[in-house]
């Protein structure tokens, strides 16, 4: 499928649930690029990602990745799902479903803990509860070191985000060759003591 193809959908997508996605273009490059600096995808085994759109993201994971890694990608939205899903690679798995299910979802492809979790989702159109909740799974599923990107227009990731407080390792940059601009969140877990 061409990529102006992808962008149709990615719109098509939108328009029919705009709280699903979180921008109504698929992601540039250079946020691309800010995000695989950012997650250190270079050096993970398994990499988890909620909310792969059309699969742009998904694409530049996979070639910064190492060859032994995993990843995971985990979309709500059938249409999206459906690009994501044709992507080919043997270190990749597409998931339909929600990605409050988070622990299921590993266990089901029988994935460790992972390294890293990036997400795109739109934590503003969240209901607060909900956003605080996936974030403290995130947190909780992160092997110790572990990484949590979030790439957002909206600050609530960051006002619901109390989780990875104590461990005291949060950066956030704005990437401004995206439309729109977005910041893009690090927060690090606590290696064990």
């Amino acid at each position: 499928m061409s990529s102006f193809s992808d962008a149709m959908i990615f719109l098509r997508e939108f328009v029919k649930n705009p709280r699903q996605l979180g921008s109504v273009i698929p992601s540039s490059g250079f946020l691309k690029r800010r995000i695989m600096r950012a997650a250190g995808v270079h050096q993970a085994k398994t990499i988890v990602e909620l909310g792969p759109g059309n699969g742009g993201t998904t694409r530049s994971i996979l070639a910064a990745m190492p060859a032994d890694a995993r990843l995971l990608s985990i979309e709500l939205n059938e249409g999206l799902y459906q690009l994501s899903s044709g992507i080919s690679d043997q270190r990749y798995i597409a998931h339909h479903g929600d990605a409050h299910e988070l622990a299921a979802i590993l266990s089901q492809y029988g994935l460790d803990q992972p390294d890293v979790v990036i997400s795109g989702i739109p934590f503003s159109c969240m209901e607060r509860e909900a956003g605080a909740a996936l974030i403290e799974r995130i947190h909780g599923l992160l092997q110790p070191g572990g990484r949590f990107v979030a790439y957002q227009v909206n600050p609530r990731v960051d006002q619901l985000n109390t989780f990875f407080k104590a461990d005291n390792a949060r950066s956030v940059a704005w990437e401004w060759l995206s439309i729109p601009p977005l910041r893009v969140w690090r927060w690090q877990k606590q290696t064990a003591a």
